[in-house]
Parts: C-alpha cells; structure tokens; sequence
C-alpha cells in the first residue's frame, strides 16, 4: 500500500511494492569480453524474480571491477537506484558477486536493514528481508572469507615452494628497457607511483602485457624487479633529454604519493 510523505501530499510507495534491481559481475576483462557467467546470472536473477512474483527494473552489469563497493560503479549505481526510490532493494545470483569480504558485506547489509530495503541472494534463496535471511548472510559471508583466505594460503604456499626450486613465476614481460629505465629515473627524481602511471598511460606506453593503462601499483611491481645500480645507456639517454627538456624535468618532481 502507499503511504504520504506528509505536507506536501507526495504519495510514496513502500518498499515492497517497488521492482527489484538485479546486479552481475565478472571478476575479470576477459571474463566481460567473453560473457563467461554474466548471462547464466542475469537468468537465475529472472528466474527468481518470476518464481516469487517480484518485479525487476533491470539489471546492472558489473565488468573486471573493484573488490569493495567503493571500487563498483554499477554497484554504487544499484544503490542510489534505491536510495531514490526507484528500486525497492538489490538481488543478485549469487553472494560473492556482491562481496567476498565479511567487512565490505557487513556494511552493505547494515545499510540495508538501516533503510529498509531486502538484500536478495538467489542461490542461497536468502532475503534479508526475513531475521532468518540476515543471519544466514552473516554465516555465509564468514564462511566465503574462511574459504578465500584458505586457498590464497595454499597458493602462496606453494608457489614459495616453487621459487624456492629456482622456477621463474608469471608470463615472461614484454616490458622494454627503456620504459624500464624511464620508470627507475621518474622515482629516482621524487615521482609518484600514481605520477608515473598517469604520464605513462598518457604517452600511450603499453604495459609489459600489452595493456594501454598504467596503474600505481603495476609501476611499483615494476621497480620492485628492477636490478638496482644499472645505468644502462638508456638510462643515460632519459637522463640526459630530461635535463634539456624543462617541462619533463619538472613534471617529475611532483610529490611521490
């Protein structure tokens, strides 16, 4: 039933009577371009949606995202769908394609039971709605944790275990010495690691697996491997176009971040 909001007479519907908003994600790029999962979710989500009479406004495709909510646009964009009234509450085809972090999840599930609105998660046939449903996602969400920190011991592990036997880990890197030695002088003049990636994606310098985009963390994994006290005739290169082009030389002095 509708309810009033009040003076102005605005007649708002409860929460039940507004349409669900469905949620997918791939973890990966490769697993976008593919499609792998993203339309045996978006069945499930309808499948659920007819089998217990609830109404869908769409469904949002979430693509090599972020860990957290803050990293997930889509994910972000569900919420203000129902912040705004437009969606009665979030479903999704399985639970760790909301999260996989008990933190990240808590908080989402806190926000939900604050302002009123389901969680629904379709293979566990959870709704959040129910006090039956919210403790379930809790002992599921610490579960999900358990098992994700369980496997991520095992690996490391074992691949200690293989660069103990002198195995190079990885796809070899296609990564030039030029771009490695621009990488060692930008950080050597005061550069940030979020500096370097920004300049690098800008100049379209390719990664050593042929991405167009740097991030911070790829160029500190690169200085990381770089063989300390080389100067390479590269190296002597940069370092002398640097200190003849005044615009460069300043660009990476920016305060390392």
């Amino acid at each position: 039933m509708a309810k009033g909001s009040g003076s102005r007479g605005v007649v708002v519907p409860d929460r039940g009577e507004l349409p669900l908003v469905g949620y997918v994600r791939v973890s990966t790029a490769d697993q976008a371009e593919q499609g792998a999962g993203l339309e045996a979710q978006r069945q499930v989500i309808e499948t659920t949606c007819q089998r217990t009479g609830r109404r869908l406004l769409t469904i949002l495709d979430e693509q090599g995202s972020g860990r957290n909510v803050t990293e997930r646009p889509e994910l972000r964009r569900a919420l203000r769908l129902v912040a705004r009234g437009r969606a009665g509450g979030i479903v999704a085809a399985r639970l760790d394609r909301l999260s996989r972090s008990v933190l990240d999840f808590a908080q989402l599930l806190d926000r939900s039971v604050r302002e009123g609105w389901p969680l629904v998660v379709c293979d566990l046939a959870m709704d959040t709605a129910t006090p039956e449903g919210e403790a379930m996602a809790h002992v599921m969400m610490a579960w999900a944790q358990y098992e994700r920190r369980r496997i991520s011991h095992n690996t490391k592990a074992a691949l200690a275990v293989k660069r103990s036997q002198g195995v190079r880990l990885g796809r070899p890197s296609g990564l030039t010495l030029v771009v490695r030695d621009r990488i060692a002088m930008e950080r050597q003049a005061g550069a940030g690691w979020s500096a370097i990636a920004a300049r690098l994606s800008r100049d379209g310098v390719p990664t050593g697996h042929g991405a167009v985009r740097w991030h911070a963390s790829t160029v500190r994994y690169v200085a990381s491997n770089l063989t300390g006290g080389q100067t390479t005739e590269c190296t002597l290169a940069i370092r002398t176009a640097l200190s003849h082009t005044p615009c460069a030389a300043g660009a990476i002095t920016e305060t390392a971040k």
